[in-house]
């Protein structure tokens, strides 16, 4: 059952437990009760009303390896409770902060750097232990989430009324294309492949056109992608399944390659494409890992005598959010992305709609609703 949809001012209020979702040994994906606390000082306690899903977690070796845990981490929350002094800091030169206050609605990085040790000085928040050890409790997708006091003075904001809770999703999952972006250090005019048209791929084609990008190539072998990939900015779509890669990119660009290739699947295979594609002086951008304890082979001696910049993209910091923010301001059109929708009681649907490449790209819950037919 969803949750009142007036805010819990009184914390006298707040229900006992909350639902939330579950990665299971396995695959499956289970429903529980999780107790729930009031905010201590600092904290917030968030309704969650939509929340993305991520292909990270469905991964087995990825997931496999924490389960059991609580999934969701790409939310757009409203906040019901607030900790005595729950406020953000002022972050890159923005101006003084106020107090959060019951009923805004905020994104919520699930992860927040200390902003102190000599990592985060460097830039480097994804390597910050404080970073690694914080999360959402139980998760982002739950109907109620405790935020702690880290997140909240470092990588919460609130939402602009401009965007709506479903393109607020965004921000989390934009957030890590705009760190790849940046790590590829793109220039303006640079010919660009992206490898692989999930939903990833699709809005790394949105934000290098953005970014200034010359022409797009959009390769992938499943027909969905292949027919919505103009619709996200692909000048030219490759179907990997007709014939090699490398031969579709060297005909498009006279046998130069592309300076920029962004590998979105975690596959050594598409590894080795990104080397037989790129353009000498070029960079390919590892976006996503392979498993554990498996290797790729390179070609050191012709990757060294062509200059090749091999890069790895890895989430994304508090200066990446608020990059997607003002982004998603300015209109990137990314609402086209969505293809499903499901209540919490259906999420485990909502997870094999995330499996299947042919009918899906970005799939929300919404964790105030059992199902879609029930009314908020």
């Amino acid at each position: 059952m969803g949750l009142n949809r007036s805010a819990i001012a009184n914390r006298a209020e707040l229900p006992a437990a909350t639902r939330a979702a579950f990665y299971q040994p396995g695959g499956t994906i289970s429903l529980e009760d999780v107790p729930i606390t009031e905010p201590q000082a600092g904290e917030l306690l968030v309704r969650v009303n939509a929340c993305g899903l991520c292909a990270s977690e469905t991964l087995r070796w990825y997931a496999d390896a924490k389960a059991p845990f609580a999934l969701g981490h790409e939310p757009a929350a409203e906040i019901v409770a607030c900790g005595d002094g729950a406020r953000a800091v002022p972050f890159d030169g923005e101006s003084a902060s106020r107090p959060f206050a019951v009923g805004e609605r905020v994104f919520i990085h699930h992860h927040a750097p200390c902003m102190q040790c000599r990592r985060c000085r460097r830039g480097d928040y994804v390597q910050c232990a404080t970073w690694r050890a914080t999360k959402l409790r139980p998760g982002g997708m739950s109907q109620l989430a405790l935020v702690p006091q880290t997140n909240v003075l470092q990588d919460v904001l609130r939402i602009p009324a401009d965007i709506d809770d479903d393109t607020a999703t965004l921000i989390e999952p934009l957030a890590t294309v705009v760190k790849s972006v940046r790590r590829s250090r793109m220039h303006s005019g640079d010919r660009v492949l992206v490898i692989g048209l999930g939903a990833m791929g699709m809005l790394h084609m949105l934000v290098a056109r953005e970014r200034g990008a010359g022409t797009i190539f959009g390769a992938d072998r499943v027909p969905m992608r292949l027919r919505r990939a103009k619709d996200f900015g692909a000048d030219a779509i490759i179907d990997v399944g007709t014939a090699a890669l490398h031969s579709q990119v060297r005909e498009l660009t006279g046998g130069e390659g592309a300076e920029i290739v962004f590998v979105t699947p975690g596959s050594a295979a598409a590894l080795n494409d990104a080397c037989t594609c790129v353009a000498p002086g070029g960079t390919i951008v590892i976006f996503t890992p392979l498993a554990p304890g498996e290797l790729w082979p390179l070609d050191v001696h012709t990757a060294f005598f062509s200059d090749l910049n091999l890069v790895t993209s890895y989430s994304a910091g508090p200066n990446d959010t608020r990059e997607a923010v003002t982004l998603l301001l300015g209109g990137l059109p990314v609402a086209q992305l969505f293809t499903d929708r499901f209540g919490l009681n259906d999420v485990q649907q909502a997870y094999d709609a995330v499996r299947n490449p042919d009918t899906s790209l970005k799939v929300i819950v919404y964790p105030q609703r059992a199902h879609m037919s029930e009314a908020v």
